[in-house]
């Protein structure tokens, strides 16, 4: 290992990190492992790069120096950002497999038993194949989920980290919440989202915000399309902000109206969720147990709508297609596992189908303490309202002698004359500029 100080965390953090991983390799019997998922590696040598469609592995042997296989274009990031000091990098026109296979035999583990993460994103069936056709001398064996049995508790300095991966997604949120008025593209609102992430330090996260209004949220995982929103209508938006690709998430609702009976409601039960189970949530609830206090919550409304989801899960390191660590750890029915010192959540008792067709969400990201939670956040998780964009836009209510253009994207009509304004069709609601 090569000792720096300008990587994410200390080095001491990365021989932590190592020494652990061998410890669980030795515990397998595994004299090493072929560690392919971003994630994997950015937690153990703080390697990343856009770049990880193309085959890269870290191979850990459990005494000898690990060493790195990738892209020769990729080679770089290596020398740059991690301690590795070992890699046999490969040529866009050479094959990534049969360099690491070699390599395995130039270290001398062509004949013991090496562990591969078999249900990687990033280790696809074809190179699977291959691999298990060429090392024939020893023995590959499923190592799925031998990184993440460290990634799952987060160290002070990872909660250090996601610290200022949430002052991003806060200032994200701000600024989301303050771009929703009525005759607003949904695309702006994420413009204002995304800007003020990046100038509160944040970087690229690994799924831009989720930005819809009115009918569209009722679309899972969509975010915006163009759509303008529409006076009196909600706007629901979820953000990620990342730094140094540790990610902390959020949840909040707009509403251009007072709240209606069915939204107060909802608003209501979503807190009520947030708050007992936070009070609840401590080293050694069970994850089933603390999914039960936000169904059961949330399941009792008289709005129509449901939690159709885990109810949170596991978010840290992450790069795209996803911002949590669902896979690691969610809160599900029926999950015995239990919570740890260190563990961090996405909490998001959102509900689906207010009314029949509304979504709407608040959602809070926390780490468990010795004896309880906290929050990364400050925000406040009350629907923001504003009532003065309840009423249509005066520009619609146009004089018979005008000429009005209609717009198919919702946006609202233009008056072209040059007539007095019309008097609002709520006359105790301000014109809206």
């Amino acid at each position: 290992m090569r000792q720096r100080d300008d990587m994410t965390f200390p080095f001491e953090e990365y021989q932590r990190r190592l020494a652990e991983l061998r410890a669980r390799m030795a515990d397998r019997l595994l004299d090493a492992v072929v560690i392919t998922d971003p994630e994997n590696l950015m937690y153990l040598t703080d390697y990343q790069t856009t770049g990880y469609s193309f085959f890269q592995a870290l191979v850990v042997p459990l005494e000898i120096e690990p060493f790195m296989i990738t892209r020769a274009m990729e080679e770089s990031n290596v020398h740059a950002r991690t301690w590795v000091e070992v890699t046999r990098p490969y040529p866009d026109t050479g094959d990534a497999i049969q360099g690491l296979v070699q390599a395995l035999r130039e270290f001398g583990l062509h004949s013991g038993n090496v562990g591969y993460e078999r249900n990687s994103y990033f280790f696809p069936a074809y190179h699977q194949d291959y691999i298990h056709t060429a090392f024939t001398e020893g023995r590959l064996l499923d190592c799925f989920g031998i990184v993440e049995e460290g990634r799952l508790t987060k160290s002070a300095a990872e909660i250090g980290i996601m610290t200022k991966a949430a002052r991003a997604t806060e200032a994200g949120m701000r600024a989301g919440i303050e771009a929703c008025v009525a005759g607003v593209s949904e695309n702006e609102i994420g413009a204002e989202i995304s800007a003020a992430m990046f100038r509160a330090g944040g970087e690229p996260p690994a799924v831009m915000p989720y930005v819809v209004s009115g009918p569209r949220s009722m679309i899972g995982h969509a975010t915006w399309e163009g759509r303008h929103v529409q006076p009196g209508e909600h706007v629901f938006i979820e953000v990620g902000g990342c730094f140094r690709r540790y990610h902390t998430a959020m949840m909040r609702t707009v509403v251009l109206d007072e709240l209606s009976d069915s939204m107060r409601i909802a608003q209501e039960r979503m807190k009520l969720a947030l708050k007992e189970v936070k009070a609840a949530i401590r080293p050694g609830l069970t994850v089933s147990d603390a999914d039960n206090i936000v169904r059961n919550i949330i399941s009792d409304n008289r709005v129509g709508a449901r939690l159709i989801t885990r109810s949170g899960y596991s978010i840290g390191i992450a790069f795209p297609p996803s911002w949590d660590e669902g896979y690691i750890l969610s809160l599900n029915q029926g999950n015995p596992a239990i919570l740890r010192e260190g563990m961090t959540f996405h909490i998001l008792p959102w509900m689906w189908g207010v009314d029949g067709d509304k979504t709407v969400g608040i959602s809070d990201t926390i780490h468990v303490t010795a004896d309880g939670c906290e929050s990364f956040y400050t925000l406040e998780e009350d629907f923001v309202c504003k009532p003065e964009q309840a009423a249509p836009l005066p520009s619609a209510v146009v004089p018979e002698s005008s000429t009005v253009v209609v717009h198919d994207d919702g946006t609202p009509p233009d008056v072209t004359d040059d007539a007095e304004p019309p008097t609002p069709i709520r006359p105790d609601v301000a014109e809206i500029a």
